[in-house]
Order: C-alpha cells, then structure tokens, then sequence
C-alpha cells in the first residue's frame, strides 16, 4: 500500500476530535496548507479541492509530479496499526468558526486535596497528623476506606509507638470531616455516618438508624415484609424510614469527581426536508483547508534546488492530504446515508422501529469492504431529531418472529425498558413474565435472551426492583 492510501485510511478511522488535531499539525507542519476563513469566492475551495488560483501555480514537471487520482479510495483489508488516542484540539482564534473546545474547565479540587485540605485546618499533633495522612491516603474517589485500620496501622513507622486505639481515634475524627460519610469502611457505616448529622428532632431517623444498624441485610434484599414485622411498623410508615435512608448519598465522594469531561462532536447531521431524511455533514467534522497560493506560485518549473524540491514536495503532500480529506468526508456520507435509509423506521417512531442491520449489509449496498465499513462507524457521531447516537448503535443482530420476520436486539431492549417502566414497582416483571409478553406479540425470545438484554441496559432482577406500593 501506497503511503497516501495508508494517510487516507488512518483518517478514515479518526474521531472528529482526532481529526481535528491532524489537521491542525498538518497546517503546522506544511507550509502549503493554510485554514480557509472564507475570502473572497475566487480563492474560497470546499475541502479537498483546489482553487482556480492554486491550479494555475501548479507545477508540471512530469517526473517530480506524482499524478493524483480522481478518486482517492480507502476501501481496503489493511489491518489497524496506527496509535490514535484521544487528543484535545484548540481552533485558531481568527476566522468566524466556534471552537469545539471552547468549554473545556480545569479540573476541579479533588477529594484527596478537599481532605487534606481540612487537615492542615485541624489542630492535630505531628504524630496524629502523621496517622491522618495515611488514612486519606487510604481513601478512594467515592469517600470509603480501603485499607482496614489494622493495616493502616501496621504501615506505621513502628518508632512512633503508636496504639491501634490512637488509628482509630483519628479516623473517628476524620469521619467528621466534609463531606459527611467520607471514611467508612463500607456502605452501612456510610448511612450512619451521615444520619448522625440530622437534627435529633428529625422524623423517623431514631427508626432508620435502628433499620440500618440491626437490619441491614433485609434491606438490602428488599425484604419488606420481615422487615415491616422484624421493626413492629406499618408498611406506610416503613416507607418514610425508607425515603429517608434514599436521600442519603451512598458514594460521598462524587461531588469531588475530577474526570475529564468527554465531548462527542457529530460527524453528520440528520435532518427531514420535504418528507426525507437527508444527511449532511457537520462543517465542524469537515475543516476548510487549501493551498496556499503565494508558496505554490513560488515554484519554478525544472529549478532543482533544495528550497524549490522542498516546496515541490510540500505541495504533493497537501494536495495528498486534502484528497484524503474529501474521500474521507465521502465515504462518512456514503455509509451515514444508507444507515439512515435503512433504518427510516426508528426516525420516524422510535427504538422499536429498530430493523435489524450488519455492517455486511451496508458494505453490500455501498460496494465497500467491510472493514472499511468498520472504520467508518467507530466513534463516528450522528445527530438525529432523537438525539446523538453511534454509528454503531444502528447496527444489531436479530431475533425470529412468529410470523417469520425478524426483530433487532435494539427493538427488543427498547420493549424491556417500555415494560420495566410501567411495571408496578410492588410486583416488578420477572425475566420469565417478560418472555411472555414478547411471546405474545409475536417474537419468540428466550428467559435467558431477556436476562442478557437486561443486563446490557444496567437494570436489575426483579427482587432487587421491587419497592413498597
């Protein structure tokens, strides 16, 4: 493979966010590529043409000019080699367009500084401060303890002779600090952490601290019925000691989260014009670039010194660049196009219009490989009148109906959400109880399919749904 097949490629597979740092080095690194700002329409090009200015400074020295094809094509087995992470690109500040990254905060204070913070407030001895310090060192993102206070207290320099008692006087004191629930050593101290905040005059708090020091367990199994009997209470009134426990924060330290935010720039926009669905492209996805005249007339036919070779062939290389860039924006059109015809029914009505598809299918239709098919639907963005959705997420297997047709997973996990929804939370739907219903409207899916799909969508068994009518 050709080294310009291999950049078209490799741009093919980039993100939006990616691409926009390869373009960015690219007019860094090429002196013969600068960032269209929409002059005038005489030198105004569309991405990965050429303008009628830089046309005429062409050279045309046949044995230092590699002729470009009129169509650049990425439609290739080639197996991904190339280390593309993710990256973070700053637009140039001249030109009318918005930076995509203009949003873009510093990470906040973490729960580790928070807690040390409040440390250096504290009036601790050296040697408490010392035991304080690696006990917040022990403390993980969500406020709990990891490390048992006998470790804790074994990691400790033996020539300061300090008690397990003095660990645990210290961690006590910890607990206090904010945010209120930071230094338990599992979720059930957590709640009671937080609890012995409340004013004593609170409603139910007496029984929800009784609930969560003796009967725990109970409630974590959902067991209301022995636990209405075990705690002697009405079912209403177990309900507010359970509302009560559900507006405690089981992870204290989230608020102090300070991952990166990740931004997701759609490649295509969906949009319905006279009654069709139409793609276009997001010009964000599609930067404007093109050649710079003044270099490109700099060029002297048959002169080959070292400065005319180095222009010469920074020009190749621009011309190669923004080639790979409009095939790129071609194939992205190609694939989203067909994606969008094929899968009309869920624009118009939603997830459970979802037909089944396969990248194979697509390739088919567009006389592409597969793999190419691939590259193109990873981490490439749609933005839909539905919301912004994955390439891939259009695509799905399948699942008989009784009437011989079929059914894409999609459709069916969008029917368990639409039946987990209107379950009555008392007597919540089991696996089997869904099966059924799908049965019954005709697409025949196992317990275990069910199960499976539900698991994908981060719900629950049906024992662990269930809560007080």
């Amino acid at each position: 493979m050709t080294p310009q097949l291999q950049q078209a490629i490799r741009l093919l597979q980039l993100s939006t966010l990616e691409l926009q740092t390869e373009v960015q080095e690219a007019l860094e690194s090429n002196p013969m590529l600068e960032q269209d700002e929409g002059g005038n329409s005489e030198t105004q090009e569309a991405p990965g043409g050429l303008n009628g200015t830089e046309r005429d400074a062409r050279v045309t020295s046949e044995e230092n000019t590699e002729t470009i094809p009129d169509e650049l094509s990425t439609d290739s087995n080639w197996e991904d080699v190339f280390d593309t992470g993710a990256t973070s690109y700053s637009a140039p500040e001249s030109g009318g367009s918005r930076d995509i990254m203009e949003t873009v905060t510093v990470s906040g204070e973490g729960l580790n500084d928070h807690l040390l913070w409040q440390l250096e407030l504290t009036p601790f001895s050296q040697t408490d401060e010392h035991i304080a310090r690696n006990i917040i060192d022990a403390i993980d993102a969500d406020g709990y303890l990891t490390t048992s206070i006998e470790a804790i207290h074994k990691q400790l320099d033996d020539r300061l002779d300090i008690e397990l008692d003095e660990v645990r006087a210290v961690l006590h004191h910890i607990q206090q600090f904010d945010p209120i629930g930071v230094g338990a050593q599992d979720l059930r101290e957590n709640l009671l952490l937080q609890l012995q905040q409340f004013d004593a005059g609170t409603p139910w708090l007496k029984e929800a601290q009784l609930l969560i020091r003796d009967h725990f367990n109970l409630l974590s199994n959902r067991n209301y019925t022995r636990l209405a009997s075990k705690m002697k209470l009405a079912t209403d009134d177990l309900q507010h000691i359970i509302h009560l426990i559900q507006s405690l924060n089981p992870r204290p330290g989230s608020a102090f989260d300070t991952a990166e935010p990740e931004y997701i720039v759609p490649d295509v926009y969906v949009v319905k014009k006279n009654g069709q669905w139409q793609v276009e492209l997001n010009p964000d996805s599609a930067p404007k670039l093109r050649i710079n005249n003044l270099y490109a007339s700099m060029i002297k036919r048959g002169n080959n010194s070292k400065d005319n070779n180095y222009l010469r062939d920074n020009l190749q290389e621009a011309r190669w660049f923004l080639k790979s860039l409009q095939s790129r924006h071609e194939t992205l059109l190609k694939v989203s196009s067909c994606i969008v015809e094929r899968q009309q029914g869920f624009f118009e009505h939603g997830e459970e219009a979802m037909r089944p598809m396969v990248l194979r299918s697509v390739a088919d239709a567009i006389e592409m490989h597969e793999s190419t098919v691939s590259r193109v639907t990873t981490r490439k963005y749609m933005h839909t009148p539905r919301g912004i959705y994955e390439f891939k997420y259009f695509f799905s297997s399948h699942v008989s109906t009784e009437s011989g047709g079929e059914c894409s997973a999609t459709a069916i996990r969008a029917i368990i959400k639409k039946l987990v929804a209107a379950e009555n939370p008392a007597k919540p739907l089991s696996d089997n109880k869904m099966a059924s219903v799908l049965t019954q409207q005709g697409i025949n899916v196992a317990r275990r399919t069910i199960a499976k799909y539900r698991e994908s969508l981060s719900i629950p068994p049906s024992n662990e749904r269930k809560r007080l009518a």
